[in-house]
């Protein structure tokens, strides 16, 4: 799932970008209506969080030609305006949702997951790397066309690399995904995890890399022959 952060203020998009990261999600940043127009022509985004007070206008004006690029993209709001009025017409324009500055991490992440229940799974396309599919109905990594079975610690870091594809998966995302909240973690394990994932892959010609981010994390893309 990919979401795109509409907004101008440094300080409220590394906020908002690190809760989202922090919580699993593939964030990316661009600070106009104009910067998103070009931004959803390039690529497909799940979810869009847009300000209303950007450096072009009003963002709620743009939403129309938003939905005329990606009309399932899901809209939500972030403003500093709480009047109803203001709320009625972001609603009007076609966002999904509306929340209101200073916002409360727990709810933020509240309201995105609940944008992204909405979606069918079985209507998402596979992602593709390589040789690998992902499924976002089953849940199923293939090689080639042929299921890909790993233990339950290889498929859980290699599901988080694959929905982090091409884009860094923070290191601490990847380690709550694999090894949960409470359990206590070796130093090493997780690199050690890696080592044996890429030894797995490479056996079953998946023609994808892992490489290590420095101080980051962690990150998936196909194969340089």
């Amino acid at each position: 799932m990919r979401i795109l952060i509409v907004e101008d203020d440094p300080e409220i998009v590394e906020l908002i970008a690190n809760q989202l990261e922090a919580a699993g999600f593939a964030s990316e940043r661009v600070d106009s209506a104009q910067e998103a127009l070009h931004a959803l022509v390039k690529h497909r985004y799940d979810l869009m969080l847009l300000d209303r007070r950007l450096p072009d206008g009003d963002g709620i004006v743009s939403i129309p030609k938003f939905r005329a690029l990606q009309p399932a993209i899901r809209i939500l709001v972030v403003t500093a305006n709480d009047a109803i009025q203001s709320k009625v017409a972001g609603l009007n324009a076609g966002a999904d949702d509306y929340l209101t500055k200073p916002f409360d991490g727990d709810e933020l992440l509240a309201r995105v997951r609940a944008r992204f229940r909405e979606f069918d799974p079985a209507a998402l396309p596979p992602i593709a790397v390589g040789a690998l599919t992902y499924d976002h109905a089953t849940s199923q990594i293939r090689i080639g066309g042929r299921p890909l079975v790993l233990h339950r610690r290889e498929f859980a870091l290699l599901e988080t690399l694959v929905r982090h594809v091409n884009q860094v998966a923070p290191r601490k995302t990847v380690m709550r995904h694999v090894y949960g909240i409470d359990e206590a973690v070796l130093p090493g394990a997780l690199d050690t995890l890696i080592s044996r994932l890429r030894k797995r892959l490479d056996e079953a010609g998946a023609g994808v890399a892992i490489h290590p981010v420095r101080g980051r994390g962690y990150l998936l893309t196909e194969a340089v022959l």
